[in-house]
């Protein structure tokens, strides 16, 4: 596993005293009150400097996104990425797919009982830089601390609101017939840069992990007057996924072409070992846009700017399901379901 070269910890908490999370880091003593004043209210000072049970937002604008998302992702630390960057990005892009301004989000931990206080320190410092690159502000959170044993280290509950500025309807039910099918980059990186910690394995290139932003491509997309039809960021289930809940959503019917979605070499060779199919496997920087095939060429070359691996991958046809049909590199045709299960587990 690689280790953060740029990391300095420079914790104000007595750490000679106190090392680990105790059950009292929880239980609204001084203890619990020096965790929240000294290490998070620290990096994530409340935005009308009063701390108090609810953050006050000036939210004037009409429309508004919210969206919540949980992490628990094992390992914390992975090539790449880590639980709080993820916590962070995961959230700025949920709220980009519906084509929202990222603002502010609430933080809440559940920490294990004899979490070290170096790690945990680690996750917050790497959630201060993704929000100071996102531009959103943390206002609000809690902490609860759970037994030894009851937990693993470390979850994140983060909740997320952007506004709208614009009359775009990004949605399934915004698609229509003939729409491209447009991939901003390669896919499988993440699910397969968690599973090879996991596993041990070794590659000649290392595989790192897409988590990143994606709300500045998003309002960029927006800002050059692109007809956005539908945004899906493609996370647990990866492409295959995504695209069937919005074929199911709308009932239509989706082809796209195996020739034309990029799997780097060493994600199809560790995708061999493990048995994954890439097009299942999981994204944390990657989405797909459903617009009026005149608007491609468009989209693409603001894509292409941030990932070369972009491409336009199929079309929408009218359909009486929900279906997604694979046209594969061998001239065959091949639906691609739903799992049944899940491939990867505890990979966000």
């Amino acid at each position: 596993m690689e280790t953060n070269k740029n990391f300095s910890l420079n914790c104000p908490l007595p750490i000679d005293k106190y090392s680990h999370i105790l059950m009292a880091h929880g239980g609204g003593g001084k203890l619990m009150h020096q965790l929240i004043e000294q290490l998070f209210l620290a990096n994530f000072p409340p935005v009308n400097s009063v701390s108090h049970d609810s953050a006050i937002l000036d939210l004037s604008e009409k429309k508004i996104a919210f969206t919540t998302d949980s992490y628990v992702v094992n390992p914390l630390f992975f090539p790449g990425g880590d639980i709080g960057l993820m916590a962070v990005y995961g959230t700025v892009n949920d709220l980009a797919m519906v084509g929202a301004k990222p603002l502010y989000l609430s933080l809440s931990f559940i920490l294990e009982e004899g979490l070290s206080i170096d790690t945990l320190w680690r996750v917050v410092e790497s959630i201060k830089k993704a929000a100071e690159i996102c531009q959103v502000n943390i206002v609000t959170g809690d902490t609860k601390v759970v037994e030894k044993g009851k937990g693993d280290g470390i979850f994140i509950n983060t909740s997320g609101i952007g506004i709208i500025e614009h009359n775009l309807q990004i949605n399934p039910l915004a698609i229509q017939e003939d729409d491209v099918i447009i991939l901003s980059g390669d896919i499988g990186r993440h699910g397969i840069a968690i599973m090879a910690v996991r596993e041990g394995l070794e590659f000649e290139t290392s595989i790192e992990s897409d988590c990143a932003p994606l709300h500045f491509t998003v309002l960029n997309l927006i800002k050059e007057g692109v007809e956005i039809h539908c945004l899906r960021d493609l996370t647990r289930g990866g492409l295959a996924s995504a695209l069937n809940e919005i074929a199911i959503a709308g009932q239509w019917e989706m082809n796209i072409d195996e020739d034309s979605i990029i799997v780097a070499e060493e994600v199809k060779g560790a995708c061999e070992i493990l048995g994954f199919d890439a097009l299942y496997v999981a994204n944390e920087g990657r989405f797909v846009v459903f617009t009026p095939e005149r608007e491609a060429e468009k989209t693409l070359s603001i894509l292409q700017k941030e990932n070369p691996h972009a491409r336009v991958i199929g079309r929408v046809k009218k359909a009486n399901k929900g279906v997604v049909i694979l046209n594969t590199v061998m001239g065959s045709k091949r639906v691609i379901d739903m799992l049944s299960g899940e491939q990867l587990p505890r990979i966000c």
